[in-house]
């Protein structure tokens, strides 16, 4: 597991009987967590400013226990993110994806150091609130985000803002499969791809995405978009079914001859209880440059 333990800003304060307790730079939430499947502390007990409740009809709504503001920022290093609890339990940010974020600007440093002359351009699939394009923009690399929802692709307008890198992103809202096939009409090259491709959606015009069906197929065509001595391909999943192998098997019998080291990996974060919590898996091709 790969741990992300070096957060100011944000800390798991403690975890029991399905929810997590954390503290975001002063505001303190409490949210499920399906990994969280020990009892202990009543959390509920516990000071904090708003939990999150389920519905047993699906989804959810926060309750306020103080009053806060609705949306402020934390800081990972020198990246600066908002922070805003929306629908379904999120807060626009996923803090374990840290450990990813380091990776990806030291592999783009590291290109950049080899051969100052490079630019280095990476394709973001389903983005979200563009997180990982901002760490990749920050090391210089020209980033191409695309997701679906118009209102996430704005956050990350935002984050990107925050962070000075604003001009080293190009936004894109569509479809991330009908995209990807204009790219790859356009003749169109990126030498790093990250996707965080969720569960189950839909596209804006209906298209419907199932991850253990569309994967694998969709990471074949990602495929014909990497550069001839590509950097990187980085897959992250939440889906409980999908071990870190099976995210290497797929990269592996995707980039078929490219030439590399792929890695997979559970992500997690480390907790003030002296554990780290699991946060779903990562998949990661390294090429040789």
């Amino acid at each position: 597991m790969r741990i992300a333990d070096d957060w100011e800003d944000y800390k798991i304060l403690a975890t029991s009987d399905g929810m997590k307790l954390e503290n975001w730079k002063g505001v303190i939430l409490l949210r499920p967590d399906p990994q969280v499947i020990w009892t202990g502390e009543d959390l509920y007990k516990r000071d904090f400013h708003a939990v999150y409740h389920r519905s047993e009809k699906g989804g959810g709504a926060w309750e306020n226990a103080k009053k806060f503001p609705p949306e402020w920022t934390v800081s990972y290093k020198d990246l600066t993110f908002k922070v805003k609890p929306m629908g379904f339990k999120h807060t626009g940010l996923f803090p374990e994806q840290a450990v990813n974020w380091n990776a990806m600007r030291e592999i783009i440093s590291n290109a950049k150091n080899n051969d100052g002359a490079r630019e280095i351009k990476v394709l973001n699939l389903f983005a979200y609130t563009g997180a990982a394009s901002v760490a990749c923009a920050k090391e210089g690399a020209k980033v191409t985000h695309v997701d679906a929802a118009k209102g996430m692709v704005e956050r990350a307008g935002e984050n990107a803002r925050l962070s000075g890198v604003d001009s080293g992103i190009r936004y894109i809202v569509d479809d991330c499969a009908k995209f990807v096939a204009r790219e790859i009409r356009r003749g169109n090259k990126y030498d790093g791809i990250i996707m965080d491709p969720p569960s189950y959606g839909r596209g804006p015009g209906g298209e419907m995405w199932k991850i253990e069906r569309d994967l694998f197929g969709f990471v074949k065509e990602c495929v014909k978009l990497l550069s001839e001595k590509p950097l990187f391909f980085l897959i992250n999943s939440y889906t409980t079914g999908l071990q870190p192998a099976v995210l290497k098997n797929v990269l592996t019998l995707a980039l078929g001859a490219k030439r590399g080291e792929t890695t997979a990996y559970e992500v997690g974060i480390s907790t003030n209880e002296g554990i780290a919590l699991p946060c779903g898996a990562s998949g990661l091709f390294v090429g040789e440059v």
